[in-house]
């Protein structure tokens, strides 16, 4: 047991009032296992019943505990074991039907979203794999909580690039489907490199073979609390900088570490991970463009940006793993840019263009996430885009992910409205080079020399 005390509780005060401090999510994560029955309606049927029983108290637990300690907690998830192992169906009307059992379950307890609607298909498919690919489209787009990511690429195994392939497709399918909301379903789909097996964060969460039974995973966040304080700092030095995040990221994740502890007691699970990652929102001072921008950039993007974004990620790691022994998930900083004003305005300014997110992939948590493209952007430079996203994550043996939307109708310089914690953003240019070539060459991208590690 971790002992917090009353004064770091109240060293947090001012950080909720005034700064944006929240828990960003509460999500337990619920293994389906005992859930396959053979035949899929019956699996629906059982997958319904298990989440809306260890699940069905989440929502309150989380009020409580929001309303004892005041620390706002904005999201209250359910992850669930790869949907594609539990059915076991080659039939895509199978997993259509578990997306509406997962989403009708999600419905019943009041939670925000629903992650596991999932595959692993890094170094090939099985039938049920495929299956689950195939559902996708109608899966998202008949649903309003479920989400859906498939790992197409790890360290271990290299790139599979005909995944790699059926996801632009899927992505596509998706766009068309969801085209009056501005092809909003592609914000409820990932695509990964090095899946996390233990993450809180929608659309990616998962809950992996090496889980418990039913646990609690938290996502910390506060973004606000590290801008105010770069902001207060305009003179430090980089050590110095270093220091002061780290010593403030300590604070955030002992929140996050009191609510995690607390939440799975009250709810008979095992406590989980507590992510570190900063991840912002459309709020106003809620930014790590921002952050990036207090620390002598006059506008994300810049020169200096990726290195800018490196020292922050690494202070917060250092920062958290000192607050709390129960690290996992993705654990860094986001650079969602629809999800972040002053990044999706540096965007539209034409500071921060793709091949820029894509370095500054290298050196945060996940990748190219929110990135609104065309809708009329072709299957082979979506499939190349995401290819360069899970090559960065291979190759440094990290998480990375790609959550991109081509916006049906949209051209470069519009702008899209997703609405929520989605936010908005500029429809933002994919260079229109041919490497059809390249992407329909099948097979995998092998592994490499990293994945010797035995």
């Amino acid at each position: 047991m971790v002992f917090i005390t009353a004064q770091e509780i109240l060293e947090t005060v001012s950080m909720i009032r005034s700064e944006n401090l929240d828990v960003r999510a509460v999500t337990m994560g619920i293994s389906l296992d005992d859930c396959a029955a053979g035949d899929p309606h019956r699996t629906a049927e059982r997958i319904h019943a298990k989440i809306v029983r260890r699940a069905g108290k989440l929502v309150e637990v989380a009020a409580e505990l929001q309303e004892k300690y005041g620390v706002p907690i904005v999201n209250r998830r359910v992850s669930v074991t790869p949907i594609a192992g539990v059915v076991g169906s080659d039939d895509p009307t199978a997993y259509v039907e578990v997306a509406h059992a997962l989403d009708a379950a999600a419905d019943e307890v009041g939670i925000d979203f629903l992650g596991g609607f999932s595959a692993l298909v890094q170094k090939g498919f099985t039938r049920s794999d495929t299956a689950l690919i195939e559902a996708i489209p109608d899966a998202i787009g008949a649903t309003q909580r479920v989400c859906s990511s498939v790992n197409v690429a790890s360290t271990r195994a290299g790139i599979n690039m005909d995944a790699v392939l059926r996801m632009a497709d899927v992505l596509l399918a998706v766009s068309k489907r969801t085209a009056e909301h501005d092809s909003i379903g592609c914000a409820k789909i990932v695509i990964f490199c090095n899946a996390p097996e233990d993450n809180p964060f929608m659309a990616g969460a998962m809950h992996g073979s090496g889980e418990a039974e039913c646990s609690i995973n938290v996502a910390i966040s506060g973004p606000g609390v590290v801008r105010n304080v770069v902001a207060a700092n305009p003179d430090a030095s980089f050590i110095e900088l270093a220091d002061l995040i780290k010593r403030t990221t300590f604070k955030i994740t002992r929140v996050g570490e009191l609510i995690a502890q607390e939440a799975s007691q009250m709810l008979g699970a095992e406590l989980g991970i507590i992510d570190l990652s900063l991840a912002p929102t459309p709020a106003v001072g809620d930014s790590i463009a921002e952050i990036l921008e207090c620390m002598g950039l006059e506008a994300v993007g810049a020169p200096g940006t990726t290195a800018a974004l490196a020292m922050l990620n690494d202070a917060v790691k250092k920062g958290g793993t000192m607050a709390t022994s129960s690290t996992g998930g993705l654990s860094g900083a986001f650079i969602p840019v629809s999800e972040d004003k002053a990044m999706a305005r540096a965007a539209a300014d034409g500071h921060l263009p793709i091949e820029k997110l894509e370095a500054m992939t290298a050196v945060c948590s996940l990748g190219l996430d929110m990135i609104v493209v065309p809708g009329d952007i072709s299957r082979d430079a979506l499939a190349g885009t995401i290819a360069d996203v899970m090559a960065i994550g291979m190759i440094n043996s990290k998480t990375t992910g790609a959550r991109l939307i081509p916006a049906a109708g949209k051209r470069v310089g519009d702008w899209a409205t997703l609405g929520g914690l989605f936010g908005e953003g500029p429809v933002m240019k994919v260079s229109t080079a041919g490497n059809s070539a390249f992407v329909r060459r099948g097979g995998r991208i092998p592994a490499p020399l990293q994945s010797l590690t035995n």
